[in-house]
């Protein structure tokens, strides 16, 4: 069994649009676990209405804003499937592309969507977005090591007993780098996609994310 791991802070109008193409993109018994940081937008009320059409929905609802990676943590620890798929809940991740990331963990433990193969790319960045990227990007290797083409990858498909083994320290929104950096050997494969802006709603992206990211990768490199 599949299960869709989909974390969400005021992302009610980003909900439908979602399940709607990944219900039309799957053709496998799959769940959809959206994991909700008390939202004050009504997200939560949007995805319980939405469990009225959609039965393979299921909702975790949390009482504050705790950050993506314990939120992610939480949908795993929930999951009833042995693949996980982590995407983010404002669609710039195509759930088009989540069958190729599913039907190639069958021969590895880890997925990765990336943005930099042949085939990926970022549509309609602003240049400053870049140059965080970058720089970021730049950050993981040095201090990390890591050597797959997009380390900064919010979306991947991973197993399931990988995932319990790792022991997570990062608490903003790159729980991939934790991932990589406590499994080294196991068997990764990537899978081009282009990043798309939010479809609705503002970024979350900004001065306290930067610096969450700069603390993951102390933490990841020196415990």
């Amino acid at each position: 069994m599949l299960s869709i791991i989909i974390p969400t802070y005021n992302e009610r109008d980003n909900i439908i649009p979602l399940l709607s193409r990944l219900e039309k993109s799957l053709n496998k018994e799959h769940e959809v676990i959206f994991v909700d940081d008390n939202s004050p937008d009504g997200t939560a009320s949007c995805v319980e209405e939405a469990m009225k059409t959609y039965r393979c929905v299921r909702l975790l609802k949390r009482k504050k804003k705790q950050g993506l990676t314990a939120a992610i943590v939480a949908g795993a620890a929930a999951a009833k499937g042995g693949y996980l798929v982590i995407m983010d809940s404002d669609i710039s991740h195509p759930p088009e592309k989540v069958p190729a990331l599913v039907s190639a963990l069958d021969n590895h433990d880890l997925v990765i969507g990336s943005r930099m193969l042949e085939g990926g790319g970022v549509a309609s960045w602003p240049f400053h977005r870049k140059i965080i990227s970058i720089g970021a990007d730049f950050l993981a290797r040095a201090m990390l090591g890591v050597s797959v083409s997009d380390p900064m990858s919010g979306f991947f498909a991973i197993r399931k007993e990988v995932f319990k083994k790792t022991k997570f320290r990062t608490r903003g929104y790159k729980i991939l780098l934790n991932i990589l950096a406590d499994n080294p050997r196991i068997r990764i494969s990537e899978v081009p996609y282009v990043f798309s802006d939010r479809h609705s709603g503002r970024t979350k992206l900004g001065a306290g994310e930067i610096f969450t990211y700069v603390l993951d990768i102390i933490r990841l490199r020196f415990t």
